[in-house]
């Protein structure tokens, strides 16, 4: 599947132990290309910035005259970037000599464009050396007995049917779009009531809410009426006050509310640390590096590692050893993307606490070789899409 238009230019507990590789991956100056592609979504997708219908990422594929690797990045508008920035940060690096990933953590800051590059390098040196990116990065990829089969239903893809595997599926979130309470909850509805083998339950629902209209409490009742086993996280982007929180927090506590992910803006969150949690709180856009992590120390339990914020998968695996070590717990998170986005932080979410990687399922086609979703979970990558 090609994109619409396209233009040049389980929870578990596990101590994550990661040995970063040095990455070099060439003596020579490497053929770079990157190119915007548009994906149109299957519905429009509103959270409290706006909404949109479409998704843009930036892809590149790096060459070495024999191999080809690739990675896509989706530019965030939070931080003033476009596919048009990420393309122009992109090119210089074209010129660079030995380019490699540690190499390339000193010639980009974190963002879309360095984690485009990064992880298409990864998938160069896996393509090179014939091995999967976790045996290049030296941990293991759990397995369990999860196996689609014949026509059990896939959430998405069905190019991924014809190529099921034995290594591990992990549950993944699901995005209820921002709207009203009526409306919200006939979208929980459609997606629980989806055909599913065995009767198995999709994984939690995450609902986009928005503090400034005094409407998200409603919302997370009518969900929580027709989904009433349902583990629920709320994301309300930064739109909350302290007094919304307040009022808000022991309510959504008794409607069994799982987690809240960044209730308030990035320059005002410290006043995390003298409220009182009654449901764990996930730092999102107030986490993008390794760096941020002492800031965020008494203010959350958890951090939202997202690559296209860390920069890449070489980034992202420090962050989540940093993250376990000062005791944070993990959410891997995605921007909406199509599978090569989602493909190396699939890898992540194998030792994560929680996984939000629906950004496919979000798109009205996936690409080629697109990941399996099946019963509200996710496999890994086949070797055609990446890594």
């Amino acid at each position: 599947m090609q994109p619409e238009t396209a233009a040049a230019g389980s929870l578990f507990k596990f101590e994550i132990v990661w040995h970063l590789l040095t990455g070099h991956v060439s003596l020579i100056t490497l053929k770079i290309e990157a190119k915007e592609e548009i994906w149109p979504l299957k519905e429009v997708l509103r959270i409290s910035r706006g909404s949109r219908t479409e998704t843009r990422v930036v892809v590149v594929t790096v060459r070495d005259g024999e191999h080809v690797g690739r990675g896509e990045g989706v530019p965030i508008a939070r931080y003033n970037q476009s596919c048009a920035s990420v393309i122009e940060q992109i090119e210089p690096i074209k010129r660079e000599k030995n380019l490699d990933r540690q190499l390339l953590q000193n010639l980009l800051p974190a963002g879309a464009a360095r984690n485009a590059l990064d992880c298409a390098l990864w998938d160069l040196e896996a393509k090179r050396s014939s091995k999967r990116v976790w045996e290049l990065a030296n941990f293991q990829m759990p397995y369990c007995s999860l196996r689609p089969v014949g026509d059990a239903h896939a959430s998405h893809s069905e190019a991924a049917t014809s190529n099921p595997c034995d290594l591990d599926f992990v549950e993944t979130s699901f995005t209820i779009s921002l709207d009203n309470p009526e409306k919200m909850a006939a979208a929980a509805k459609r997606y629980f009531e989806s055909p599913r083998a065995r009767g198995e339950p999709p994984g939690p629902l995450k609902l986009k809410l928005y503090g400034s209209d005094d409407v998200d409490l409603a919302r997370v009742r009518a969900v929580r009426e027709v989904a009433p086993a349902a583990r629920l996280i709320i994301d309300t982007n930064e739109s909350w006050s302290v007094e919304q929180y307040r009022q808000i927090a022991p309510p959504l506590k008794e409607l069994g509310v799982a987690m809240i992910e960044q209730p308030f803006p990035v320059d005002a969150d410290d006043v995390l640390q003298t409220l009182d949690h009654p449901i764990p709180i996930c730092a999102d856009e107030s986490c993008h590096t390794t760096a941020d992590l002492p800031c965020l120390k008494n203010r959350y339990e958890v951090i939202n590692v997202k690559l296209d914020k860390t920069g890449g998968l070489t980034e992202a695996l420090q962050l989540c050893q940093r993250a376990r070590e000062n005791d944070f717990k993990l959410l891997i998170g995605c921007m909406v993307c199509t599978s090569l986005s989602i493909a190396p932080a699939r890898l992540l979410a194998s030792n994560a606490d929680w996984v939000d990687l629906d950004g496919p399922l979000l798109l009205a086609k996936d690409r080629e070789h697109g990941l399996y979703y099946y019963n509200g979970r996710v496999g890994i990558p086949s070797r055609e899409l990446w890594g």
